[in-house]
């Protein structure tokens, strides 16, 4: 039975084959197109019917996309909890007609009673997750699929689906960011370039075996938490060849995984259970073992898996989920097997863990740890490890562990670390200061065992040269005598002022106020992919656009000019920062003033909006405080006197800049010169040479 489902600009965009503005214009230019049916006032939501008429009312011979037809019927016939099921049938049939297209063909010539009753049995010959009857008004949407998949592939098309299942059910399946996964198999030996598996054993004594791919290697790849597959699908994109199983605790994720690997291999195992309490896989053992596991899960099993054979390390601290995850990878490891695991950096220097770490450097079963750079798996409030690991022929303690910090790499980390990894293997010391560094396992094992890389990281020699040091001191005695004279001058003289709502002043028309949304799933934005974005961080931070989309998606085109005031709504103390640069566009979570500069002058508001007296007019979050600029108050002066004002505001917000910067300085020098002092580039100046000197 057909719903009529709600439908949003940004699907309607992807309907008619245009960009979201087109849909705008035609909101404002068209009387008869259709009304919101639901949504908000900023995101109006319109009825699929409704909007299909229009579409095809109003197409003027322009071809509309099948594919996005094709999902908005999906979702006209299935509501959000079968939704998932119904894709997962017609991926179902999708492997049918990949593997027996011929079969396709000629049944499909039949009419729609015909297929209805023949399809079901012809499908699960093939793949046995699909319903046993079919109903005939169901034919059309099968025909429309197979359409599809005959236009661009039977594994795109599903790909296509999935996506914007996962779009929709965000919070039901988190992706792997696509560079993560290719990182992981670079460093797991599954090599892109050659399609060989790399096998490297860097214990004590390093031996290298490289393994062709039309040799006699053994290609075996497991996720034990595979999610949507994304690792075991990067793996059979590299290795055609390879066998891949996987387990996730979402059933409907884990059949979702099985279609699309069924649709790129016949040789995947997919299986639904909670790996640790349900090991779906008893007893196999894989080359490779790639997964993002869960973090921070406080249920894992603790309890029932107390004396669990899998523990070869030490029973996991209850708190210690992913200690737990560790080793589940190692026990379906093959020996010489290699693993990669995405982990959280508590993982490494937690005290309830320290003791299985201490076993896992021990006994060679941890090789490396890499540190990733903030950011680069999005909607994580940490930047991330990987850790790599071994599961030995044989109890062998290695010399070395390789410890990486990509965190000064954002834009080329994933080179910077398989680079380094190659090279440990290799048998090289590595000592490459605030990157990598071979560190001597005695280093590691001590009362705290913590395997945070930048803790063991050497500094460059020539960054702690005496002239570095001297120009530092210079830089900050200098800045020292600047700051006096920033401080501004003013009158002991007392005054009254009449403040007014800053409402008051947009009804006068003296300035105007902007907001941001953030796009929603689904949504397209109207801002050009690469765009810089001021986001709240920056202005209170006092520095220029930082943010790019669509990484920070944003709704609508809002671009900042010179003379702009920008005001962060949740903040700790209130901040409101005049513009000097223009030309990005606005973040969320911000208030952009624009004030008319021939009746408001903009340093003048921007003092007073960030005033101790105007703390009361804002909101109090705990720690935080919500800014309202409609409620704050401001004084009715004269422009002239508003400049004053506005000068008297930009010496202390020069002076404030200046402090910070002092403060930053300060501390860079202090660190200089103790770590200067420490490895002899410098060294203290006695009595004789303190004379003289500034």
């Amino acid at each position: 039975m057909r719903r009529d489902v709600q439908v949003t600009a940004a699907d309607i965009a992807r309907l008619a084959g245009v960009g979201r503005a087109a849909v705008s214009n035609w909101r404002r230019r068209h009387d008869d197109f259709p009304e919101p049916v639901g949504g908000t006032a900023t995101s109006p939501a319109f009825s699929l019917g409704e909007i299909r008429a229009w579409l095809l009312s109003h197409g003027d011979g322009r071809e509309l996309p099948p594919d996005e037809w094709l999902w908005q019927d999906l979702r006209a016939v299935a509501d959000d909890d079968e939704l998932a099921g119904l894709i997962a049938d017609l991926g179902a049939f999708l492997v049918y007609t990949h593997r027996r297209g011929g079969d396709w063909t000629d049944l499909a010539a039949g009419d729609d009673a015909t297929v209805a009753a023949e399809l079901p049995g012809r499908v699960r010959q093939v793949i046995g997750a699909f319903p046993a009857s079919l109903a005939a008004d169901a034919v059309p949407l099968v025909r429309s699929i197979a359409a599809l998949a005959a236009e661009r592939g039977a594994p795109d098309a599903f790909e296509f689906l999935c996506e914007r299942y996962f779009e929709v059910h965000s919070r039901r399946v988190y992706l792997t960011p696509p560079e993560i996964v290719a990182l992981s198999l670079d460093l797991a030996g599954i090599d892109t370039r050659t399609h060989a598996r790399t096998v490297h054993d860097t214990g004590s004594d390093t031996r290298n075996d490289t393994r062709s791919d039309a040799g006699s290697a053994a290609r075996t790849v497991f996720d034990p938490a595979c999610g949507a597959g994304g690792f075991l699908a990067g793996a059979l994109d590299r290795l055609p060849g390879a066998r891949v199983t996987g387990q996730d605790a979402d059933r409907t994720t884990a059949r979702l995984t099985a279609v699309r690997l069924a649709l790129r291999t016949e040789n995947a195992d997919i299986r639904t259970g909670d790996s640790l309490r349900a090991d779906a896989f008893p007893g196999d053992s894989a080359d490779v073992v790639v997964s993002n596991p869960p973090f921070n899960d406080r249920g894992w099993g603790y309890e029932e898996l107390t004396a669990d054979p899998r523990w070869e390390y030490g029973l996991p601290p209850r708190m210690e989920s992913e200690l737990a995850w560790v080793q589940h990878a190692l026990a379906h490891l093959k020996t010489d097997g290699i693993a990669v695991l995405l982990m959280p950096p508590a993982v490494g220097n937690r005290r309830s863990g320290r003791r299985i770490r201490a076993q896992l450097l021990r006994r060679g079963a941890l090789r490396a740890v890499v540190a990733l750079p903030a950011g680069s798996v999005p909607n994580v409030a940490v930047a991330l490890t990987l850790w790599i690991l071994r599961r030995p022929a044989e109890a062998r303690t290695p010399s070395h562990v390789l410890m990486v910090d990509t965190s000064a790499h954002p834009d080329d980390y994933a080179e910077v670390a398989v680079a380094a990894w190659r090279e440990f293997t290799e048998g090289r010391e590595l000592d490459e200061p605030g990157v990598s560094r071979s560190v001597p396992l005695v280093d590691l094992l001590d009362d705290e065992v913590d395997l945070t890389p930048a803790r063991y990281l050497s500094t460059a020699s020539e960054d702690l040269s005496p002239e570095r040091v001297t120009g530092a001191r210079n830089r900050v005695v200098d800045l020292l005598r600047v700051l006096a004279e920033l401080v501004p001058v003013t009158t002991t003289e007392p005054r009254d002022l009449t403040l007014v709502p800053l409402s008051e002043l947009l009804r006068r028309g003296m300035l105007t106020v902007q907001q941001q949304a953030p796009t929603r799933p689904g949504e397209t934005s109207e801002v050009p992919d690469g765009s810089a974005v001021l986001t709240a961080e920056d202005v209170v931070a006092g520095r220029p656009a930082s943010g790019k989309t669509p990484e920070r998606a944003v709704q609508r085109e809002i671009v900042t000019r010179p003379g702009d005031v920008a005001v962060p709504q949740v903040v700790r103390v209130p901040v409101a920062r005049v513009l000097t640069q223009g030309g990005a566009v606005l973040g969320t979570h911000l208030h952009l003033l624009r004030p008319d500069p021939e009746m408001l002058d903009p340093d003048f508001l921007a003092g007073f909006l960030c005033s101790s007296s105007n703390l009361r007019h804002y909101s109090s979050m705990s720690t935080n405080i919500r800014v309202d600029v409609r409620r704050a108050e401001v004084p009715l002066l004269p422009i002239e006197e508003q400049r004053a004002y506005g000068e008297a505001f930009r010496r202390l917000a020069a002076f404030e800049s200046a402090l910070r910067q002092a403060a930053e300085l300060g501390e860079n020098l202090i660190q200089l010169t103790a770590d200067g002092l420490t490895h002899g580039s410098v060294r203290p100046c006695d009595d004789n040479d303190v004379k003289g000197n500034p």
